[in-house]
C-alpha cells in the first residue's frame, strides 16, 4: 500500500528545485534557498544560523510561535517574498553561491574532502 504516490527523495527535490525554494523543517538546503519551519530538537538553532548568519532562508514561523495552526496567508506571504522581491532574489543567489562552495570543498581534492580523508586514514590506521 502506497501512502503517498508523490513522494520524492530529498536529492530528487533539490535536483529539480523548480521554484528555487525548498520548504523544510530546519535542514540544510544544499544550495537551494530555504523556507524554514523548525519543529523540534536542533532545528530552531539551525534555522537561526541559516537565516541570520548564512542568509539563505526565510523563516516561515518562529520557534516561539510553534503552537497553533499556520494560516495559508502566512505561507502565501513567504512564497511571495521568495518569488517577487529583492530579498528573495538575494537569498536565492546567496544559497546558490554557498551550495557551489560546499560542492567544491567536498569534491575530490577539495578542502573538506582532504580533511575527511585524513581523518578516516587516521582512524583506520
Amino acid at each position: 500500500m502506497k501512502l503517498c504516490s508523490c513522494w520524492r527523495s530529498r536529492n530528487a527535490r533539490l535536483a529539480s528545485a523548480i521554484a528555487g525554494v525548498e520548504f523544510v523543517r530546519g535542514e540544510h538546503g544544499g544550495g537551494v534557498a530555504i523556507a524554514a519551519w523548525p519543529m523540534h530538537s536542533d532545528q530552531p538553532s539551525n534555522a537561526a544560523l541559516v537565516a541570520d548568519v548564512l542568509k539563505t532562508e526565510i523563516v516561515v514561523r518562529e520557534w516561539k510561535d510553534r503552537a497553533g495552526v499556520v494560516k495559508a496567508s502566512l505561507i502565501e506571504s513567504v512564497v511571495r517574498r521568495f518569488m517577487a522581491s529583492e530579498e528573495g532574489c538575494r537569498i536565492k543567489e546567496t544559497a546558490e553561491k554557498l551550495g557551489a562552495a560546499v560542492r567544491e570543498a567536498t569534491e575530490a581534492g577539495g578542502v573538506s574532502r582532504i580533511e575527511l580523508d585524513s581523518f578516516i586514514a587516521h582512524v583506520i590506521r
